[in-house]
């Protein structure tokens, strides 16, 4: 099988400053793909490079077989640890947002029935994501793990084939976490979801993945540290989950609804 991302001697390099060096990967449609190691072994500049925000200093990445064009695009979405929500919008205004960017660039505002598809477009995947009954909150009212779920939201609206996940889940509390974790798994099973994720947190990227990626340097120099950078040192496949393992959190674990404890309270 032919991998849908690719990546060939990728290097990153800010002046004289080496942060990865030889990144060779091939990522297969469909897998779930953590990716863990210490702070500054460019893991979130990895992924900046597969989104499109960043150009790589050496090397090339293959989508499909072809050069990956050096912007955000529609085929990638992206979640980071802080909730990248607009706090003036609501909900179902946030997540129409993504579709008006796509369908009408220039004024990124549709009408008529486009914007009623749109909306209900926009409803649907919102109840996906367990917002069904809090369309019109604003961010301010919503709970931390509320506000991801709109995130989420957010960047699948647009049907991404790779979804991208920095820290996502770092800021939310144990049991919240673990109602994250079933969520982003229904997710990537329903939507037929390429993901990477970036996590600090080792039994999650053990939980989650389908394949845990380990960056680090494999060279160090005391006098020189910066000109050493980050590459793949273990690649581990793991069997194909549908669910997330169970642990330790379980029996903290909360209900979506319970997301919901933050209302009235912005």
């Amino acid at each position: 099988m032919s991998a849908l991302l690719s990546l060939r001697n990728i290097w990153v390099e800010y002046g004289d400053k080496i942060v990865l060096e030889k990144v060779d990967l091939d990522i297969e449609a469909g897998s779930f793909v953590s990716i863990i190691g210490p702070s500054g072994a460019g893991k979130s500049s990895l992924l900046r490079v597969v989104l499109g925000q960043e150009v790589p200093t050496r090397g090339t990445i293959l989508l499909d077989g072809q050069p990956l064009k050096p912007e955000c695009g529609p085929d990638r979405g992206v979640v980071f640890q802080r909730y990248s929500v607009f706090p003036h919008l609501s909900a179902l205004r946030n997540t129409i947002f993504g579709l008006e960017c796509a369908k009408a660039p220039l004024a990124a505002r549709l009408f008529g029935g486009a914007r009623r598809a749109a909306a209900a477009e926009a409803e649907e995947m919102l109840r996906s994501v367990g917002l069904g009954d809090a369309l019109h909150l604003y961010p301010a009212q919503m709970s931390g793990g509320m506000q991801q779920r709109l995130a989420i939201a957010q960047a699948l609206i647009k049907r991404p084939r790779i979804l991208l996940l920095d820290e996502p889940f770092g800021a939310l509390d144990p049991g919240i976490r673990a109602d994250m974790h079933a969520l982003i798994t229904r997710l990537w099973r329903d939507y037929a979801l390429t993901i990477i994720m970036v996590t600090h947190d080792i039994r999650e990227a053990f939980t989650l993945g389908t394949r845990v990626l380990t960056l680090d340097k494999r060279r160090h120099d005391p006098h020189a540290p910066h000109r050493f950078g980050a590459t793949a040192v273990y690649d581990l496949p793991l069997l194909r989950r549908t669910e997330p393992a169970a642990s330790e959190d379980a029996a903290d674990e909360t209900s979506p609804q319970d997301d919901k404890e933050a209302i009235g309270n912005g």
